[in-house]
């Protein structure tokens, strides 16, 4: 994840660059369930409103979050399917925020009503995140639902309504580029706290639909407006969280904007986004699905490392055996083709790779999803 803001704050009002620090743990991004109200054109988990079979029970996942305190796990993202229509998701959160985790919830914001908004302000999350796929009929055709877009906003403005800091996630393909500005927008109209650009990966229906991915040349022209409009934010004492995520070749484009405008800064970003170290699937983010799966990250279903029912967290993740937590652990990670020679591997860490496995059958070959130009790619 690219913290834009934050390293737009850095570009304006330096600070010392401090002693990099390790996560002794990922954050782990848990698919409690995988029944969902929607079928989103891009989810990663093929989520549809049936019950599966086989999920973690309750005591399961109790005993889970226990390991994972104890291996120091800092953060944990409760998500699904959709994980409002967990039974027991109330009672898990509030293990969770009893047992000392960040602990967030990913929705689609549908099922955030007046009936339960009073039980989701009680367990206090430090942050729900909402998707949104663009505005109105834009939304509700990804969504596959009329009328989700104004019950996904009504989540919000509930939230909000009610002091939980809320945001929105936009996944970013060629059939809602057009929405783009309308959602930061959005932002203003309804002063919502933090904006989430997700690009398009690979997985699940991602794949199946990756067809509709969004162009090189849409993808520059997203970011270069989100840039814009970040500084404007920042330049007016708007404090609000612009963060991309699942492609870390952002933070290359960034520091290539820094030095168009800020030159003066371009040494001390470069410093700052090679101590941050691009991509951390595999080290500091991993994923634990419904059914007790973990994987690299959440993108990665069909590669499993191992089950928590069986086996305890820390010693799956920190198993090296399997050959693509080898490679994803590996500084420099062994990368091919444009990642293989790029000379900006310490601020991206080669992206995503499940784009490369996707597409080429090869986890370490370049990744299709870059949309630097050559000459961008080296120094």
């Amino acid at each position: 994840m690219f913290r834009l803001s934050q390293y737009m704050r850095e570009t304006l009002r330096p600070t010392p660059l401090k002693p990099t620090r390790k996560p002794v743990a990922p954050v782990v991004i848990w698919n409690l369930i995988r029944r969902c109200n929607l079928t989103c054109k891009h989810c990663y988990t093929t989520s549809t409103n049936i019950n599966f079979p086989n999920e973690l029970t309750p005591p399961e996942i109790y005993q889970v979050m226990t390991d994972l305190k104890a291996y120091k796990v800092p953060v944990l993202i409760l998500s699904g399917g959709e994980p409002l229509l967990h039974p027991d998701i109330f009672a898990i959160s509030e293990q969770a925020k009893t047992l000392g985790f960040y602990v967030a919830l990913s929705t689609n914001g549908t099922l955030i009503t007046e009936k339960n908004i009073n039980k989701i302000a009680a367990i206090n999350y430090q942050y729900v995140g909402v998707s949104l796929d663009g505005i109105g009929a834009t939304h509700d055709k990804f969504r596959q639902k009329q009328g989700s877009f104004e019950d996904s906003l009504a989540g919000i403005r509930l939230c909000q309504k009610n002091g939980i800091k809320v945001g929105i996630r936009f996944t970013l393909t060629q059939d809602n580029v057009d929405d783009f500005p309308a959602m930061l927008q959005l932002m203003d109209d309804e002063n919502i706290d933090k904006f989430y650009l997700s690009h398009l990966n690979y997985g699940g229906r991602g794949n199946k639909n990756r067809q509709d991915d969004a162009n090189f040349k849409m993808t520059r022209t997203v970011m270069d407006h989100l840039f814009t409009q970040c500084l404007q934010w920042e330049q007016q004492g708007i404090a609000r969280e612009i963060v991309t995520g699942n492609n870390d070749a952002d933070a290359v484009y960034f520091l290539h904007w820094v030095k168009k405008h800020y030159p003066q800064q371009l040494v001390h970003i470069k410093a700052k986004l090679e101590q941050w170290g691009g991509n951390a699937s595999g080290v500091n983010v991993a994923n634990i699905d419904n059914l007790g799966y973990v994987h690299p990250d959440t993108f990665w279903w069909h590669h499993s490392l191992g089950n928590v029912k069986t086996r305890n967290f820390a010693e799956i993740w920190q198993d090296s055996s399997d050959s693509l937590m080898a490679g994803l652990k590996k500084t420099p990670r062994p990368l091919e083709g444009r990642c293989g020679s790029c000379d900006y591997q310490k601020i991206c860490n080669g992206n995503t790779r499940v784009r490369a496995q996707q597409v080429f059958n090869n986890p370490w070959a370049e990744d299709p999803g870059c949309y630097l130009n050559q000459d961008e790619i080296m120094t």
